[in-house]
């Protein structure tokens, strides 16, 4: 990798890190499935534009978009509220490890010892950041995180066999089926959508903004550009910095503190995602949506 794609790679965690300490801010004024839904809403009529339309996978995009965006995002972003933005970033990063073993069990692909050590040392410092004093009444928001990112494992077992169409094309036309169907279940589950636009501040539409043009975007405009100049190799491991980045967010934007068993747990999970990342067969088309 030269420097400018380095300096590429290194933008990608910066703002999809960042995204996830201000969509907790942003949860203050608007609910989950809503600001996802805006997010995804002003994305995909961005990107949309740039891509030709699936309609021979229109069916299967449709079901992505319920599984991967609609679902996923619900139980993701819903757990995220209940515990600091730090915290749940770190867990989030359970998805490789869930990919992996899903991986061994629905394809049939070989596990191996470094890839089981990985999962267990992943899922170990889990219970230890589970086990922490002030995460006591909020283990529904931990289990809501871990099944948000079992749902994404499914997700992109789904996205693995769409054969043919680029991961903007995909990213585009999932953000344009969620949308109706993040404000659908909005409207079902949740409630104060129309007062929640209504008194927003224009500080509450700048993260509305920040999450849509510059985390969604040109996040994953920087991040299918590498996947088409670089080995997936080279530039997954740069993701490791995603939760860095958020620690440090909420630490500077939400005076969230950084524990030793945040420290523990946290290296635990990211030396067990490293291991399951090892002679990965990553598919370009995965979308890795934070």
């Amino acid at each position: 990798m030269n420097s400018k794609q380095i300096l590429l790679a290194l933008i990608v965690p910066i703002t999809w890190g960042l995204g996830f300490t201000l969509a907790k801010i942003g949860m203050e004024q608007f609910s989950a499935l809503l600001i996802m839904s805006i997010r995804f809403g002003i994305a995909g009529l961005v990107l949309v534009w740039f891509t030709k339309p699936p309609w021979g996978h229109m069916r299967e995009i449709f079901i992505v978009a319920l599984i991967g965006s609609t679902i996923q995002y619900g139980l993701t972003y819903n757990g995220l509220k209940g515990i600091d933005a730090s915290t749940a970033a770190i867990l989030v990063q359970l998805e490789g490890p869930i990919l992996a073993l899903m991986g061994t069990i629905l394809l049939k692909e070989k596990l191996g010892l470094t890839r089981a050590f990985g999962m267990g040392l992943a899922f170990a410092g889990v219970f230890i950041i589970a086990g922490e004093p002030r995460l006591e009444g909020h283990i529904d928001s931990v289990l809501l995180l871990v099944a948000g990112s079992a749902v994404w494992a499914v997700a992109q077992i789904m996205i693995s066999r769409l054969k043919g169409l680029s991961g903007i094309t995909i990213l585009a036309w999932v953000a344009i089926m969620a949308t109706p169907q993040m404000l659908l279940a909005s409207f079902i589950i949740e409630d104060g959508q129309w007062q929640a636009i209504t008194t927003a501040s224009l500080f509450d539409w700048s993260i509305i903004f920040y999450l849509a043009f510059i985390m969604t975007v040109l996040g994953y405009s920087v991040w299918y550009h590498l996947l088409s100049s670089v080995d997936v190799s080279k530039v997954s491991p740069f993701l490791m910095l995603l939760p860095i980045t958020s620690i440090i967010a909420g630490m500077i934007l939400l005076d969230e503190q950084f524990t030793k068993a945040m420290a523990i747990g946290g290296v635990m999970i990211m030396i067990g995602v490293a291991s399951t990342l090892i002679n990965w067969n990553w598919s370009r088309k995965q979308l890795k949506l934070p």
